[in-house]
């Protein structure tokens, strides 16, 4: 780890000299290149020269104690080196989780499905419930929301809604709601009331841009329909509604929020992107077995993530074992403490990983 981190320090020195020669300076490309690559060295150089001084002053401390013999000062020496030693343990910890290896994903903009379960109409309503709660958490992220296409009930609820979120750092955060959400309630159109469990599962896209993914015309089929509402009734006397298949993977995507049939094809273009991108991924980290273990949870639509239980007023997220008594500011979107808990068991798993290799 020591030799790694030498070599980083030498390199962000390099770039910090580079920062203030004018040929580089002139070079608006090179500069930005330069500044972006600094930044990205920045935090571990820092941490790695506290972490010198620590040792430093270890040493130093080690030193001062064998030359004196009062005992008031040795006993003061040996409680500041107690005390070094515990900063030189966490500085090693902090430099172990800066130096994980980035998710490339982590800054993108995310697509997220949300797609009713078991439980009939009652699974639709909580499909609703998980929409409005990530509405609310983007809102206080101050991220953008984008709805690309959604198939609503009678009632108010969700068979399907498939969403952007548009914002820096969104899919660092969301990333970890993939799987299958499951809430224990008494529906409102239950007249005996008894509990009752329903499911929606969520899937967590990262925006694929073109130049990640590209689609080829000939591999797509575009329908153009008009798009429906409630009970398929009409809801738009032009065929704006757009359907695309990939014929090489059989994925299948919908738009028909938009008025327009071109901002439809767009979005259905955007989400068909994602979905492609998502499906390499997964076949590339397949190949990568033992990463995938290191990991909180797979991100598999099939995994049973979290329960929403209104009785007891609890949300219990399986994968950490993690349960909170106040799901009514959970489903507010207040999901922090949720998020930060997967994130810190997911970089310990990582850390632990990466030492056992």
């Amino acid at each position: 780890m020591l030799d790694r981190l030498e070599l980083i320090k030498k390199r962000y020195d390099e770039l910090t000299k580079m920062i203030g020669d004018p040929e580089v300076v002139q070079d608006v490309d090179r500069y930005t290149k330069v500044l972006k690559e600094r930044s990205e060295l920045e935090s571990i150089a820092l941490k790695y020269d506290e972490y010198k001084r620590v040792i430093d002053d270890i040493d130093a401390a080690n030193e001062l104690l064998d030359e004196t013999d009062d005992v008031d000062y040795k006993n003061m020496l040996k409680s500041e080196i107690e005390q070094l030693k515990s900063d030189k343990q966490r500085l090693e910890g902090e430099i172990r989780l800066l130096l994980l290896p980035k998710d490339p994903n982590d800054e993108k903009n995310v697509i997220m499905e949300i797609r009713a379960g078991a439980g009939g109409d009652e699974a639709a309503l909580f499909a609703a419930d998980l929409y409005r709660m990530y509405v609310m958490y983007a809102e206080s992220k101050g991220w953008k929301i984008d709805i690309m296409n959604s198939n609503d009930t009678d009632i108010g609820g969700y068979k399907e809604i498939v969403f952007m979120v548009v914002g820096k750092g969104a899919y660092s955060r969301l990333k970890y709601e993939s799987g299958v959400h499951r809430v224990q309630r008494v529906p409102a159109t239950e007249a005996g009331g008894r509990i009752h469990t329903s499911t929606a599962t969520v899937a967590v896209l990262p925006e694929a841009e073109e130049v990640e993914v590209e689609i080829n015309p000939n591999d797509i089929r575009v329908d153009v329909f008009r798009s429906s509402g409630h009970g398929g009734q009409s809801v738009n006397t032009t065929d704006s509604a757009v359907r695309i298949t990939h014929i090489p993977t059989g994925i299948v995507v919908t738009c028909q929020d938009e008025k327009s049939q071109l901002k439809n094809k767009e979005k259905a273009l955007k989400v068909l992107r994602a979905r492609l991108y998502e499906k390499a991924q997964r076949e590339k980290e397949e190949q990568l077995a033992s990463e995938r273990r290191s990991m909180v949870g797979t991100g598999d639509r099939s995994e049973r993530i979290r329960t929403y239980n209104f009785p007891q007023g609890r949300v219990t997220d399986h994968r950490i074992n993690l349960t909170l008594y106040r799901l009514q500011s959970v489903l507010d979107g207040d999901l922090d403490e949720l998020i930060d808990a997967l994130i810190a068991e997911d970089q310990k798993r990582k850390v632990n990983s990466s030492q056992g290799d």
